[in-house]
């Protein structure tokens, strides 16, 4: 029974474990966004966020409380300048794990864990469906009115054009 366990031990040590998450975290700082197993997604969400959360106050304590985490001067360095403003008004739910599939060699279950402020595909489809709306509706309006004017006027002339022949 999983009585009050908090973390996944993951099948290793805690040094191996420990490296591991650092060394995973550091690469997910640096590319914005990472492939890895369900499991240790899950883990890493779990070791990122805290430090994330750390680095919206940008002192040197706690670039120091960071970097003993990470153990990258380049990722710290990243976190505090590139990510840190980016997601500095967000209360907390930093990182999204999207499950992609399995691994072709064992089956594994495998996720995406990227930054939510960093998917700029994500960001720019939900920016153009608003702009698309209200551009949609603003042209809609003002195209109807100079169509219906311009058509008005050659109508007029048609009919008129039309009315001596009848005669």
């Amino acid at each position: 029974m999983r009585h009050n366990k908090a973390i996944n031990h993951l099948g290793r040590k805690s040094s191996h474990r420990k490296a591991m998450l650092a060394n995973m975290a550091c690469s997910l700082i640096q590319h914005k966004r990472i492939v890895t197993t369900v499991a240790k997604a899950k883990a890493l969400k779990m070791y990122v966020e805290p430090i994330i959360t750390k680095s919206k106050e940008d002192t040197t304590h706690s670039r120091r409380v960071v970097f003993s985490y990470l153990k990258d001067k380049n990722a710290v360095t990243e976190l505090f300048r590139v990510i840190s403003p980016k997601i500095a008004d967000r209360p907390g739910g930093y990182l999204r794990v999207l499950h992609v599939g399995f691994r072709p060699g064992d089956a594994s279950e495998m996720a995406l864990v990227e930054f939510v402020d960093f998917n700029e595909a994500a960001l720019a489809g939900t920016q153009k469906k608003e702009a698309k709306k209200t551009t949609r509706r603003s042209r809609a309006k003002k195209a109807d009115a100079p169509a219906a004017e311009a058509q008005a006027p050659a109508e007029q002339a048609a009919e008129a054009a039309e009315e001596p022949k009848a005669e």
